[in-house]
């Protein structure tokens, strides 16, 4: 199998905007692209996994004993109903968050895998780690061939529709430590990954984050960018979004 199937692209395949001072190159061992912009560092790979692997990570991550994988109407299942349902393999949830005395359902599944201990608190959610399963490691391993970083966790985020979102925000938890280094793989639908300067909301990266792509934050991003990924009403199908971390002791 072609890991890096169709990923030899001599151009960089989204535009930054020119008051955004940036460069990149490809790098030809890693078959990612660099790209470096102000107080940050991107890899990005377009097609880092092969279609095959992909569409199979995509069943992998979705495997139930209720709808069929290629199942297209997961916006339409209640809480309830997603109750019932026995995952194969990730263990999904809908948490919920309170904002100004307000609870609602997060517009998302999440599901947290990593090492024992290793706990995560974002937006007034705690998560406690289900245990590594084969094809969670086999993905973290690939990753870490790529990056210099070792990953002890992964958030799985499942955007069941174009309804589905992520806010502004940047991963600046105390513990992923100072300047932590964030590594995206991408299954299912498109979706635009956008990028903006805290000191400049204007200045902003739109990356469509495709099916089998890659997309690494490295450096001090998370002190001086944040990111989000908005509304999309005219996507119908389902995304599948992991974001590997290290979670310090310290």
């Amino acid at each position: 199998m072609d890991l890096f199937a169709d990923s030899e692209q001599p151009l960089l395949p989204f535009t930054i905007p020119s008051e955004i001072k940036s460069s990149w190159h490809w790098d030809k061992e890693r078959k990612v692209f660099k790209v470096l912009i102000p107080n940050g560092v991107l890899f990005y790979s377009r097609n880092f996994f092969s279609k095959d692997l992909s569409d199979r990570a995509l069943e992998y991550f979705t495997e139930n004993d209720t709808f069929d994988t290629n199942y297209q109407n997961w916006s339409e299942v209640s809480t309830e109903q997603l109750q019932n349902i026995n995952f194969a393999n990730i263990n999904w949830k809908q948490d919920t968050i309170n904002i100004y005395g307000k609870v609602s359902a997060l517009p998302r599944l999440t599901a947290w895998y990593g090492d024992a201990g290793r706990s995560y608190n974002y937006s007034g959610i705690n998560s406690n780690p289900s245990p590594w399963n084969k094809g969670l490691l086999h993905i973290k391993s690939l990753i870490e061939n790529v990056t210099s970083a070792k990953f002890n966790s992964v958030l799985l985020n499942w955007y069941r529709s174009g309804d589905d979102h992520l806010g502004w925000h940047a991963d600046n938890e105390k513990e992923l430590g100072i300047n932590p280094t964030i590594g995206s793989v991408n299954l299912g639908e498109t979706r635009d990954f956008i990028l903006r300067r805290d000191d400049d909301p204007s200045a902003k990266i739109t990356i469509p984050l495709e099916h089998g792509s890659l997309l690494i934050m490295h450096g001090e991003m998370q002190h001086f960018w944040q990111h989000s990924v908005p509304k999309r009403k005219r996507i119908k199908g389902s995304r599948i979004n992991l974001t590997f971390r290290l979670i310090r002791d310290d």
